[in-house]
């Protein structure tokens, strides 16, 4: 079983957010494989199947930086291993429509990640981390809960997609196949 961990904030406010790009790949996931999302308290989820391997694919709804607790709820309740987590997030040190897979390591200041590993008690989970750039005349907080420009839409709507391509490989050929397809 694979869990799917998309991280963003709940609520209009925030749809179509930089920080959200992870709530988009997990509704784009979703939409392709036919499933509805079912909300609970502190997270929406539904469950379904990648190529015969059954998975569960969450979106934590109790804001960024307390992602980690929703996650612990739906880790403590399906029979999960560490290795088998995906966390899709966005990343201000990756250009704008890039994509990068890795297997392990520290939030790299991403507060949602630093809530997972705290929750979690580990960082032994793959992350599918995906480039927002940065503008550095603009706050980063501010940043992060801007809209992407129209200018940008069809590159957004392209590492989505490729986001969802990459998950799909990390379960079926494994995330060194993954990493070697998609981190070019």
């Amino acid at each position: 079983m694979w869990l799917l961990v998309g991280l963003g904030n709940p609520g209009i406010r925030y749809a179509r957010t930089r920080h959200n790009i992870g709530f988009m790949v997990l509704d784009r996931l979703a939409e392709s494989l036919g499933l509805s999302f079912r909300e609970k308290t502190e997270y929406r989820a539904c469950n379904g199947s990648i190529s015969g391997h059954k998975v569960v694919l969450m979106e934590p709804l109790t804001f960024m930086n307390r992602s980690g607790s929703a996650v612990r709820k739906v880790f403590s309740k399906y029979t999960v291993l560490p290795e088998n987590i995906i966390v899709i997030q966005d990343d201000l040190d990756l250009a704008s429509g890039r994509l990068k897979i890795s297997k392990r390591g520290s939030a790299g200041g991403h507060k949602g990640v630093e809530s997972v590993i705290q929750n979690l008690g580990t960082q032994a989970f793959i992350r599918v981390r995906i480039g927002i750039g940065r503008d550095p005349l603009i706050a980063t907080e501010d940043y992060v809960l801007s809209r992407f420009r129209k200018d940008e839409i069809p590159r957004v709507k392209e590492v989505v997609s490729k986001a969802v391509e990459a998950i799909s490989c990390i379960i079926t050929e494994g995330p060194d196949r993954a990493m070697n397809k998609f981190n070019v």
